[in-house]
C-alpha cells in the first residue's frame, strides 16, 4: 500500500467538521417552523421557497436558514476533501455536496417574489411576466439543488460500499437514496396534475437534512474508530520465565 493511500485511509475530519454536518441538517429542515410562523402558507401544495418569499412573514429567517446550511455544507465538503483527498466516486460525493451548498446560498439570494400557490395575485404576474429576474431563476437553482443533493447521495453511497471504509455511510445511505430518489420522480407526474407538490418537496428536504445528519454521524464515529485503533493496549503474552505473564505494550493497527 503506498503511503499516501495509507495516510487517506488513516485520515479523520477534524473534530469540528462532524457539528458543523449536523448544525446543516438542523437549519435544512427550517421549514418545519412554518407551522408556527407563518401558518397560513399552504403546506400542500406550496413550494419551500415560497417560505422565503420577499412579500412573506420571516422570509428572512428562511433564507437565512437556506444560506447558511449552504455554507456550511460547502464548509463541510471542502474540509472533509481537503483532509481524506478522496478519488472516484467519492471525490464526485463530497464535490456534489459543495455545489448543493453553493446552490442552496443561489437560492437563498435568488428568493421568489410571492407565493404563487398560496397568492392567485403572485399567480397571475407569475404568467403575466412580471416577477423579477430572481423569482424567474429560482426555479433552476431550485432544480439545482435537489440534483446536486441526489448526486452527491448516489455517488458516495456507492463508494460507500466499494471501498469499506463508511459503515455508517454503507448501512443507511441506500435506504435514504431510495426515498429520496423516489420523492424526485413522484414529484414529475404530480407537477403535471398539479397535486400535492409541497408534500413532495417537503418530503425531500426532509431526507436531505437526515442525510446531512448521517454524514454527521459517519465523520463522527470515524474519529471513534480511529481513536480506538490509535489506542495504546496492554495485553498478556507467554509466560516469562518465572511462570508470571509478561505485558507488553501496543498501538493497534489502523483500519
Amino acid at each position: 500500500m503506498s503511503s499516501a493511500r495509507r495516510s487517506r485511509d488513516s485520515a479523520t475530519a477534524p473534530a469540528f467538521v462532524p457539528p458543523l454536518a449536523a448544525v446543516a441538517g438542523i437549519v435544512y429542515s427550517s421549514w418545519v417552523l412554518q407551522f408556527l410562523i407563518n401558518p397560513h402558507l399552504d403546506a400542500v401544495n406550496g413550494y419551500v421557497s415560497e417560505l422565503s418569499a420577499t412579500d412573506q412573514p420571516y422570509h428572512g429567517f428562511f433564507s437565512g436558514c437556506d444560506f447558511l446550511a449552504g455554507a456550511v455544507s460547502i464548509a463541510v465538503a471542502a474540509l472533509v476533501v481537503r483532509r481524506f483527498r478522496p478519488r472516484g466516486w467519492a471525490l464526485g460525493g463530497w464535490l456534489a455536496l459543495l455545489l448543493f451548498g453553493a446552490f442552496s446560498i443561489g437560492d437563498s439570494l435568488l428568493a421568489m417574489d410571492c407565493a404563487p400557490n398560496s397568492d392567485p395575485t403572485c399567480a397571475l404576474r407569475e404568467r403575466a411576466g412580471t416577477v423579477s429576474f430572481a423569482h424567474e431563476f429560482h426555479s433552476v437553482t431550485s432544480t439545482l439543488v435537489v440534483m446536486s443533493g441526489i448526486v452527491s447521495l448516489i455517488a458516495l453511497t456507492i463508494a460507500a460500499r466499494r471501498y469499506g471504509r463508511w459503515p455508517v455511510l454503507a448501512r443507511w445511505s441506500w435506504p435514504v437514496m431510495v426515498v429520496e430518489t423516489t420523492a424526485a420522480l413522484a414529484t414529475l407526474p404530480l407537477m403535471y396534475f398539479g397535486l400535492a407538490l409541497g408534500v413532495m418537496e417537503r418530503i425531500q428536504v426532509t431526507v436531505i437534512s437526515v442525510w446531512l445528519f448521517v454524514i454527521a454521524t459517519e465523520l463522527y464515529t470515524g474519529r471513534r474508530r480511529a481513536r480506538a485503533a490509535g489506542r495504546i493496549v496492554t495485553r498478556p503474552v507467554r509466560p516469562a520465565g518465572d511462570g508470571s505473564p509478561t505485558a507488553v505494550r501496543e498501538r493497534a493497527a489502523s483500519p
